[in-house]
């Protein structure tokens, strides 16, 4: 297979494959650790109106979705390239922090949330991601 075609395909697939472990994290996720009462977090309006109800527990989930999609998704395009796999991986890791950011204006959350999760959730998972990939051989 050509190298570019590969390139972009790694591209491709770390960022559906990782949006897909985000998501399905998210899904589960009030049934592991439930919303508190009142909340409706089944719209973004709901939850913008039920967030001073969230406890940190509730933000355990959402850190792990981007944490888990982020890894998972640059580790596939880190093991699909075909050459400079810790550059294809941080590429994924830049791409879901720049979804991050977005989120973080359409629902806001506390400060501490925002400041762990834009810092820990992203560049440094698809660093590991990286790495790993790289040691596979």
């Amino acid at each position: 297979m050509n190298p570019i075609i590969r390139n972009i395909l790694a591209v491709v697939a770390g960022i559906i494959i990782g949006g897909a472990v985000n998501m399905g994290i998210i899904l589960i996720s009030s049934s592991i650790i439930p919303p508190p009462e009142g909340a409706d977090i089944t719209t973004m309006e709901g939850l913008k109106a039920s967030m001073h109800l969230m406890q940190p527990k509730h933000f355990i989930m959402p850190f792990l979705a981007h944490a888990l999609g982020t890894l998972v998704g640059a580790y596939i395009a880190a093991t699909i390239s075909v050459n400079h796999k810790l550059k294809f991986a941080l590429a994924i890791g830049g791409w879901f922090l720049l979804g991050g950011i977005v989120n973080i204006f359409m629902l806001p959350s506390p400060i501490w949330f925002t400041v762990v999760d834009l810092a820990g959730a992203y560049v440094p998972m698809a660093y590991l991601a990286g790495k790993l990939a790289t040691k596979k051989k």
